[in-house]
């Protein structure tokens, strides 16, 4: 039996036409990038400002500041997290990875220093997200939540439901006390 192929840059499935919708990007991710910029530009000043001060700046030593600016920008730039319905995408500065959230397999929490969302769906896609993008984006968070009760419905997620829920709940708490934040009650 042939496994379906699935086109993660749009979604399409066996040469079907990708779900259609508009694409929900998280807001955040352009401010974020400009902070990874901004730290990265910093250290490089500051590094080629103490060099030449001391007087021991080379064209060894500025390629050695730029290639360490250069990393510490590439460990702070965030994934580019977007959803449209059927898809979630995250993009790095070389890869993008997608899964297909209405075939979803498994959902999982990656406990660590930065906590993770592990999505993995029936083509066998993984993606790694920080579960923060979603509390901060709540319409990817519906379309990931509207998705994942169709893989529940189909099936095909077994193990994952309750960290979905946790999420849910999170996303719930944070929006009633944006809701008392605004109104003025807290």
């Amino acid at each position: 039996m042939r496994r379906p192929t699935t086109d993660p840059s749009t979604g399409a499935r066996d040469g079907h036409a990708g779900p259609p919708g508009p694409l929900a990007r998280d807001v955040h991710w352009a401010r974020e990038r400009r902070s990874a910029i901004g730290v990265a530009l910093l250290l490089f000043a500051a590094l080629i400002g103490m060099d030449a001060a001391g007087g021991r700046l080379d064209p060894t030593r500025a390629a050695l500041w730029t290639g360490l600016a250069f990393l510490v920008f590439v460990i702070l730039l965030p994934l580019r997290v977007s959803t449209r319905p059927g898809l979630l995408s995250a993009r790095g500065l070389l890869v993008r990875h997608t899964v297909r959230t209405d075939s979803l397999v498994s959902v999982r929490w990656n406990d660590g220093v930065a906590q993770r969302m592990v999505l993995k769906d029936t083509d066998g896609n993984r993606v790694e997200i920080d579960p923060a993008v979603l509390v901060r984006n709540p319409e990817m968070w519906r379309r990931l939540d509207t998705d994942s009760r169709t893989s529940v419905r189909r099936g095909t997620l077994l193990c994952g439901v309750t960290a979905l829920g946790e999420l849910g709940e999170r996303i719930d708490r944070q929006t009633a006390r944006t809701v008392f934040k605004v109104s003025g009650l807290e």
